[in-house]
């Protein structure tokens, strides 16, 4: 993880490429989990024999499950120090490139795109890849926005 000691080194690092979260795989248990969360039972998502046989081959995580592990990512990735809190307010833009099959492993890489002054603190625009281990293309690529206040 890149420790950064204030969000003026924060933003002396726009453009940078901050590292990588550690691999983790995502489970059929999640996906099951999330589908119960959300209402979104598709076959594709939750059974495993159907999915088999359709055109992933196997089970795979919902796009909004792969999203929501860019909040996990994040701290895995970088930390700043001195902000009182940090709030996800909102996306930029959002792609799922490839499905993530059950039992896959993913990780996320950030890179600070823009930080800027907002009434409330310091606006945060990081790009997060979600990466699917061995897979050319990634799972997700999402420019997230963080409102740091002081």
């Amino acid at each position: 993880m890149r420790r950064f000691t204030s969000l003026a080194e924060f933003a002396a690092a726009k453009g940078e490429h901050l590292g990588h979260s550690p691999w983790r795989e995502v489970s059929q248990q999640q996906i099951d989990l999330f589908a119960e969360a959300t209402g979104d039972h598709q076959w594709i998502h939750v059974d495993p024999e159907r999915a088999a046989d359709g055109p992933f081959g196997a089970t795979i995580a919902h796009g909004y499950l792969t999203l929501s592990l860019v909040n996990a990512f994040m701290p895995e990735i970088f930390w700043i120090d001195g902000p009182k809190m940090g709030v996800n307010i909102g996306l930029n833009k959002v792609r799922f490139p490839s499905p993530v099959k059950v039992g896959s492993r993913v990780r996320g890489g950030a890179e600070l795109v823009d930080l800027k002054n907002s009434p409330a603190g310091k606006l945060s625009t990081v790009r997060v890849t979600v990466e699917i281990e061995g897979e050319k293309h990634p799972a997700c690529v999402a420019e997230t926005l963080s409102l740091y206040v002081t």
